[in-house]
């Protein structure tokens, strides 16, 4: 069975957000109901391209990974994208924007991505994190390690790797992440996508979507497997779907936490939230779950999941952000998000989403008010 790398299935949807039309400043949820939150949601970063995961720095800065656009500027391969061969190009558009007392600011641009060039799809910066005094930004790959020069120089010197990224845009590889999954730790055809960071004093935390696995990164780029991950059930005749990890925290109890969006067909109710504790196997904490591409705790505890949609085929409906309270109550925060992929909680409390994470200069962050 092939895995499928995050999001890559026919995105028909990348290119139909791209058509919506912007969010007013300042908007209150119209799906509120007997089981939803309507917040009050702010959006406080626009023009972004295919935001991806977002981190605030110790000094109050807000930063978000772009994946980049559809442009094409360089060479293409030839890929599977769930049945179809479709031409997958490099692009060089990924960036880092910032947000800093309200003047939103691209740090750094250029950084390698590819583009899917049916469905405009980009993959390039996938998450920042903060940590150890700096800042790390994991980009992602897709397909064989190997691949990767098929694009050009530009493109393997910095795909499936993780960057050390300083204030004034400077960055510098520090691993490469892709290369791990040529021992193919977890099984199956090799296939790398890292797509999650989180930045600790002296080690990184890393998630391969496409390899199905959990990775620490050594402050000296050495790579170790902390933990695979189970399939899920599929109906029939699918066979059963890969877990597909997407973002990791540390949680409360001191525990990672790390969130599954489960590969094609995407069931709803397959997604799950595993606890990881190293040296021991995948724990599940919370399943039930669509599509989840980021998650977050709360002071008190509770455990936010994004989801990238909602309704149970394919794209599915709108994304939503539910809230699962330390004694296990969900609560739905709000539907009103547009493909969502990245999450983080702030310093004054409100959530940030990266929203429209498939939409090419159309993206945006959200500040959601509990």
């Amino acid at each position: 069975m092939r895995r499928t790398p995050l999001l890559l299935v026919p995105l028909v949807l990348a290119s139909a957000c791209a058509d919506l039309p912007s969010a007013p400043a300042e908007f209150t949820s119209s799906r509120a109901s007997a089981d939803v939150v309507a917040p009050g949601i702010t959006v406080v970063m626009s023009g972004l391209n295919s935001p991806r995961g977002l981190d605030f720095a110790p000094n109050g800065d807000l930063y978000v990974a772009e994946a980049g656009t559809a442009q094409v500027t360089g060479a293409c391969i030839t890929v599977m994208e769930g049945p179809n061969l479709v031409p997958k190009c490099y692009s060089g558009t990924g960036s880092v924007s910032r947000l800093r007392k309200g003047v939103q600011e691209r740090i750094v641009s250029g950084l390698a991505s590819s583009v899917l060039v049916l469905s405009g799809f980009a993959a390039g910066p996938q998450d920042v994190s903060f940590g150890g005094g700096s800042a790390w930004v994991v980009v992602g790959a897709g397909n064989h390690p190997d691949q990767r020069g098929d694009l050009g120089a530009d493109y393997a010197a910095v795909a499936g790797k993780l960057l050390q990224l300083q204030p004034s845009g400077q960055w510098r590889v520090t691993a490469d992440v892709s290369a791990f999954e040529l021992g193919n730790p977890a099984g199956g055809p090799i296939d790398s996508n890292p797509f999650g960071v989180l930045a600790e004093s002296g080690r990184r935390f890393i998630t391969d979507a496409g390899g199905n696995t959990l990775l620490q990164v050594a402050a000296n780029g050495k790579i170790d497997l902390v933990a695979t991950f189970p399939s899920t059930a599929s109906p029939p005749p699918f066979p059963p779907a890969e877990p597909v990890p997407t973002r990791v925290v540390r949680g409360p109890d001191g525990a990672l936490y790390v969130s599954t969006l489960s590969g094609a067909p995407f069931v709803a109710g397959a997604a799950a939230v595993y606890r990881v504790v190293p040296g021991s196997a995948p724990v599940l904490y919370e399943g039930g779950f669509k599509m989840i591409t980021d998650l977050a705790f709360g002071a008190d505890g509770s455990l936010y999941v994004l989801q990238f949609a909602t309704a149970p085929l394919f794209p599915g409906g709108p994304g939503a952000l539910i809230r699962v309270a330390p004694d296990g109550t969900r609560t739905t925060i709000t539907t009103s998000l547009e493909q969502p992929t990245g999450l983080t909680v702030g310093p004054d409390g409100s959530l940030y989403v990266s929203n429209r994470g498939t939409s090419s200069g159309n993206g945006e962050v959200l500040k959601i008010r509990l």
